[in-house]
């Protein structure tokens, strides 16, 4: 038997291609035992994500069941071959395994750590297990991986040191206030990099949100997916009146926020001001950063910030790599178990048989 996994993500296919590839999750079950029914596999998993959609199979050859997969793949999306085995990388025996055990600790994530991909993992399995389509290699194979990741995440700071501009905001404001719930969340601008900074907020504890922008629909569009509140640009004083935390990013040429504008602001301000600018032209004149009770991050701060962290994360992943390799080891040497076993038994027969000629023979005597 062997192991193969076949697949593509972030960093071997355009995203165009990923979307046309992946699975259905409602369908999901008829995808796991249609896969398996194909000539030449005996047991699969599928995992499918935004950025990576891999098949794990055991198969009884190598070559026959990459073909068998792949043209699983052709049937399943009704893509030929052609258009996407360029993008398709394969891993066979001992490389499947050692990509699992990378995949389930993030090592190979679209961000270096990331935690996410564990559960998908983990859900994957699970999945296969209920439509049977799992056997007595990924059985074992899946569940070791699971515990090594998260192993991984409590033994290691591989998923800590935020490395996103949009969360190290959060990292940040978490050093200025212990909770958000009580705090109000400003956004300035409505754009994309504005949605994730305020989704990474919402996501730990901030209840209220406040956007504004030129135009209104959007700040009302946006608001809404954080049961928010839109405001006018025109009450944007008013609103620095209010808040805790400013996030901006408006696209504008010119500084939406100048140093005359907010320090009468903080006349009637009892707390201290939180300003990040993550615009390119920068949104708030970097001569506010100067008044009193005022803690202004731009761009460039955020991504040292970032930076830094992912430096640190680097250095928790090579010593990950060696765990790997341990893990590898652990695994072949059960799989190599699996060949001695029935000797083993066929051994045990043998003798018992030959003992019980023996006792016979002695009691005929």
């Amino acid at each position: 038997m062997h192991i193969l996994t076949i697949g593509l993500n972030h960093e071997t296919a355009p995203v165009e291609l990923r979307e046309r590839l992946a699975f259905s999750e409602d369908r999901l079950d008829y995808s796991l035992r249609t896969l398996r029914d194909m000539k030449s596999i005996m047991e699969c998993v599928i995992l499918s994500t935004c950025n990576r959609m891999e098949l794990y199979v055991v198969c009884d050859q190598l070559h026959t069941g990459e073909y068998y997969a792949k043209t699983f793949i052709e049937n399943w999306f009704r893509i030929p071959k052609e258009e996407f085995c360029d993008y398709v990388y394969v891993k066979k025996n001992e490389d499947a395994v050692r990509h699992l055990f990378h995949v389930v600790c993030g090592m190979n994530s679209l961000v270096l750590g990331e935690t996410q991909i564990l559960g998908q993992v983990k859900q994957a399995f699970f999945t296969a297990m209920e439509s049977k389509t799992t056997g007595t290699l990924f059985n074992t194979l899946f569940k070791q991986a699971v515990t090594f990741g998260k192993r991984v995440h409590s033994e290691t700071e591989i998923g800590q040191n935020a490395v996103s501009v949009s969360y190290v905001a959060v990292e940040l404001g978490k050093k200025m206030f212990d909770s958000f719930e009580d705090k109000t969340i400003l956004l300035v601008g409505a754009g994309e990099m504005s949605e994730l900074t305020a989704k990474h907020f919402y996501s730990n504890g901030a209840k209220r949100v406040q956007v504004v922008n030129r135009t209104f629909s959007k700040a009302e569009e946006l608001a809404g997916k954080f049961h928010g509140e839109a405001r006018p640009w025109e009450d944007l004083v008013a609103c620095l009146k209010e808040a805790d935390i400013v996030v901006s990013s408006t696209g504008s040429k010119e500084p939406v926020m100048t140093r005359s504008m907010v320090e009468p602001v903080l006349k009637s301000r009892r707390s201290p001001l939180f300003l990040i600018d993550i615009a390119v032209p920068r949104d708030i004149d970097p001569a506010i950063a100067g008044l009193e009770s005022v803690f202004l991050y731009d761009i460039d701060d955020l991504r040292e910030i970032a930076e830094s962290n992912m430096s640190l994360r680097q250095k928790e992943a090579e010593k990950i790599k060696g765990w790997i390799e341990e893990e590898v080891r652990e695994f072949n040497t059960w799989l190599d178990t699996l060949g001695v076993v029935p000797l083993i038994s066929a051994l045990r027969e043998k003798a018992l048989s030959i003992q019980e000629d023996a006792v016979n023979k002695i009691e005929r005597k």
